[in-house]
């Protein structure tokens, strides 16, 4: 196996790998804008309606590990592939649907697509690039991710000034279609590790993360408390049976190796808390800017965009800079910069101009940036190259529970009475980015992988 692709199959490679990823991220946040007119034209009900996001989500969340497993048994390339095809398929299909439960349905797969390509788009990366300038191949997937999510928004926006909602989905038909032809050519074919999948644990993965993500979620319902105290306690009753099954398994579904890799399991500890701190400020910072200082919608589009801009500019930056300096270190300073950010937040005066919340956001977002592509490449190059699936899973699923915590713990700080016009909160994601960053500290007393 070479170390990394020539040029310009490099660049084809790269260019499948961004449009695949930048596909599935929007998807996962483009259809929030058109809920309504989902639900007035589907005839349902708002509450109803959040099954279309809910069933992309779910799938994304019980697939991961799975198929980041058989990305490692049958090869990362025919994984990614398989699922860019399952993604663009089931977006046309999804804008044929006419009822709810037909396109809730067809979100599922959908959403298998996406995990297909998300689970394995780390572990590519570390194949497309040389070993060198993996740091630069990182710091350019973190930028097409923070590009992608934060682009979300408007370009729902911009599709629906002129098309309905049905575009949402059939735009991703000339891209998928785009990146096929490209990948087949282009995209590396990777060792196999010939481990065996375990049924029985790919049942368990999907009632453990299912409940958990799902039971999470409805913490922000508050009517639900019964069933979603229910559906934590099963989701946790699961995992248990499912570690437990996997700690004796020679071919673990659930990366139990890579855990038990001091090193790795610091970078997802790290990982986790720091996207929890970041979505804690992303949910409750609109309410503040809106309820607390009266600004409107589009005010606080605009006032919530220099985090992410300053993500995505900064993210290849600080990828290459991991390629030359300790990822840790790097990774750890972001961290602290993003709390002194959002420790910065809890000066502003009462009526504070644009400026002075920009540029706190600013600081935020760069020091998201700082964290997030180096603590990415501790996390694929801690992993022998044949477990880089695994690696690549276990990075997306830190990623995904780290925003369903962050969700949560607003929810509750608001369920508590706290409220949503203050920045309390704000004050909290800032201990769990120091939290973090002790985490990532930690790391450089361990031995190298």
């Amino acid at each position: 196996m070479t170390d990394g692709l020539p040029q310009p199959q490099r660049f084809l490679a790269v260019l499948t790998l961004s449009i695949a990823i930048c596909m599935a991220v929007l998807d996962g946040t483009i259809v929030n804008v058109a809920l309504p007119t989902m639900a007035h034209e589907l005839a349902v009900s708002p509450a109803e309606a959040i099954w279309i996001v809910n069933a992309y989500q779910l799938a994304v969340t019980v697939s991961l590990l799975p198929l980041a497993a058989l990305g490692d048994r049958l090869g990362y390339r025919k994984v990614y592939l398989g699922g860019l095809a399952l993604f663009t398929l089931a977006s046309l299909l999804c804008a044929q649907m006419h009822t709810l439960w037909a396109l809730a349905g067809m979100r599922v797969l959908q959403g298998l697509g996406s995990a297909g390509i998300m689970s394995v788009n780390i572990a590519l990366v570390r194949f497309v690039y040389p070993r060198e300038r993996l740091g630069v191949g990182v710091g350019y997937a973190s930028l097409v991710v923070a590009a992608s999510s934060a682009a979300g928004p408007s370009v729902a926006a911009a599709i629906l000034a002129v098309a309905p909602w049905q575009w949402l989905f059939l735009v991703n038909l000339p891209l998928g279609l785009l990146a096929l032809a490209v990948g087949l050519r282009t995209l590396p074919r990777t060792p196999r590790s010939g481990r065996s999948i375990d049924l029985r644990s790919v049942v368990l993965n999907a009632l453990c993360f299912g409940l958990l993500i799902a039971g999470l979620s409805g913490f922000s319902r508050p009517d639900h408390g019964p069933w979603v105290l229910a559906m934590v306690a099963a989701g946790l009753l699961a995992g248990t049976v499912f570690v437990r099954r996997e700690w004796r398994h020679a071919s673990p579904l659930l990366p139990l190796d890579l855990l038990r890799m001091p090193v790795f399991s610091l970078s997802l500890v790290t990982s986790i808390c720091s996207f929890a701190a970041q979505t804690m400020a992303a949910v409750a910072l609109p309410f503040y800017f809106e309820q607390g200082l009266g600004r409107s919608n589009s005010e606080t589009g605009l006032l919530m965009t220099p985090w992410p801009l300053m993500t995505a500019l900064i993210a290849p930056v600080a990828g290459r800079l991991s390629d030359r300096l300790p990822p840790e270190r790097i990774s750890a300073l972001g961290l602290l910069v993003m709390a002194a950010g959002l420790i910065s937040l809890q000066t502003l005066g009462e009526l504070p101009a644009a400026w002075d919340i920009s540029w706190r956001l600013g600081l935020c977002g760069l020091g998201f940036g700082l964290f997030q592509s180096p603590n990415n490449k501790v996390i694929v190059g801690s992993a022998p190259p044949e477990r880089s699936g695994g690696a690549s899973g276990l990075q997306s699923m830190g990623r995904l529970l780290g925003q369903s915590l962050g969700a949560v713990a607003v929810a509750l700080a608001f369920g508590l009475g706290h409220p949503p016009a203050s920045l309390g909160v704000t004050l909290v994601a800032a201990v769990l980015a120091l939290v973090a960053a002790g985490a990532g500290v930690m790391r450089r007393m361990q031995p190298a992988p």
